[in-house]
């Protein structure tokens, strides 16, 4: 499997732009993360591309991802990936144990919260975001209130990534693909 492969698969289910983005979002955090670590990078961004493929076709908690990963399973999805779609969220039930798994878990929920952040600054871009700006929205349950803080936290301490650093990598992840998320803003890239 490789990433026009998994595109296909995206391309087949998905019709959001925003759930899109949100998927590419997660991919370079994945392969920025596997980049970081020594892991293998196609893997990693595979699993971000195509954690959430299944959401327009389950869209509850009672059924994405179990009843998709039938579906990647069909179209010859590695095994790996289908484990760490499926330990994504605490609701499957499927323990998160290697550093992919973790990962995943770690980049799915921070990713929407940056966007957020981003969306509501005076640039609308990635390119002038800091970790810093994320911690004072951070404490405004209000904004962004569907980001869940607590699950975020976990998921960085079960990475072992500091929550701080972890979002800032992340936002570093997310600036290399800022035009394909919509969040170039009225800036250039540095």
């Amino acid at each position: 499997m490789n990433r026009e492969q998994a595109l296909v698969i995206v391309n087949e289910f998905i019709k959001n732009e925003n759930l899109l983005r949100h998927m590419l979002a997660v991919e370079a955090a994945m392969c920025y993360y596997a980049e970081k670590l020594g892991e293998e990078e196609e893997t990693w961004g595979l699993a971000g591309l195509l954690h959430d493929f299944d959401w327009e076709i389950h869209p509850s908690l009672e059924h994405h991802p179990m009843d998709g990963a039938p579906i990647l399973r069909a179209r010859g999805v590695p095994e790996v990936i289908v484990l760490a779609v499926l330990s994504h969220a605490d609701h499957t039930g499927v323990p998160r144990q290697s550093s992919l798994e973790k990962a995943l878990y770690a980049c799915d929920e921070i990713t929407g919260l940056i966007t957020a952040v981003a969306l509501v600054r005076p640039s609308r871009s990635l390119y002038d975001l800091e970790a810093s700006s994320v911690k004072k929205k951070w404490k405004d349950r209000a904004f962004a209130a569907g980001a869940n803080r607590e699950e975020i936290e976990k998921a960085a301490s079960e990475f072992g990534m500091p929550l701080w650093e972890h979002v800032d990598n992340v936002i570093q992840a997310m600036r290399r693909i800022a035009p394909s998320l919509g969040l170039e803003g009225n800036l250039s890239p540095v």
